[in-house]
């Protein structure tokens, strides 16, 4: 049996088991599984080697895609920039394994905001300035955007403000927002940032890397207002798909 697996905290319900598990059934992979690994700390990372000899690749979720860089072997230009790695390459060499590390969430995000871009999208307010804000401003950043990130931490650093100072002005200035919090996640689906969403208009884009549920709240008050809004679903979809080709190239 060929194992692939998600390095999490507490998993519970994983978008990468059920795509995984789904697109081995349908594609008859009947020698490949998917499974979650739930680590108490990093520190467990070399463990599950020992117990799966056969791993074929791993996928890295929070709160450990940073903290597993230390154990690859290699590192991809991208994940090394980004500085945070979810997906990991085997390589065999002989009797050992090397391990590579890649971040497909700057693929994912990338291919799944462009589209809603026009010339007039030249600024960003991310909101949050945790792990997942990593590979987000990377992509900014490569696609000449402009951005600014709302923290709710006690030290501020380059770039971040307090959510107290984003007003009119600021929320018309950047018609990107970009939720990359876990505020209206199920089941707490009645919370959101909060943001003057009253100022948002329909040359906004609101994405929220959010996907459960389909609409969020932060999603449905950005529509009320005309705004173009997605979830984080295709870009799950999109950096899962990049992983098997990593895996497999």
């Amino acid at each position: 049996m060929k194992t692939f697996g998600l390095i999490g905290y507490r998993l519970g319900y994983s978008f990468s088991k059920g795509f995984f598990t789904e697109k081995f059934e349908k594609e008859a992979l009947n020698d490949h599984e998917y499974v979650n690994f739930e680590l108490d700390t990093i520190d467990e990372f070399p463990s599950i080697f020992e117990k799966n000899e056969n791993i074929g690749g791993l996928n890295c979720t929070i709160p450990y895609k940073q903290e597993i860089m230390p154990f690859m072997d290699d590192m991809d230009e991208e994940a090394e920039k980004v500085g945070a790695v979810n997906t990991v390459k085997i390589i065999k060499d002989g009797d050992q394994i090397k391990l590579k590390g890649y971040n497909s969430d700057v693929y994912g995000f990338e291919n799944s905001l462009k589209p809603m871009l026009n010339k007039n999208h030249e600024k960003a307010l991310i909101l949050g300035t945790g792990g997942a804000s990593k590979a987000i401003k990377f992509i900014l950043e490569k696609l000449g955007i402009e951005y600014i990130s709302a923290s709710i931490e006690e030290e501020l650093f380059e770039k971040e403000i307090r959510y107290g100072e984003i007003d009119e002005e600021l929320i018309k200035s950047h018609l990107i927002i970009i939720n990359a919090t876990p505020l209206g996640t199920f089941p707490n689906v009645d919370t959101c940032p909060g943001i003057p969403y009253e100022h948002i208009t329909d040359k906004h884009v609101l994405y929220d890397l959010v996907y459960n549920p389909e609409e969020t709240l932060f999603m449905k008050k950005g529509k009320e207002q005309g705004a173009a809004v997605k979830n984080g679903l295709e870009m799950l979809h999109l950096q899962a798909i990049r992983s098997w080709e990593i895996w497999n190239s």
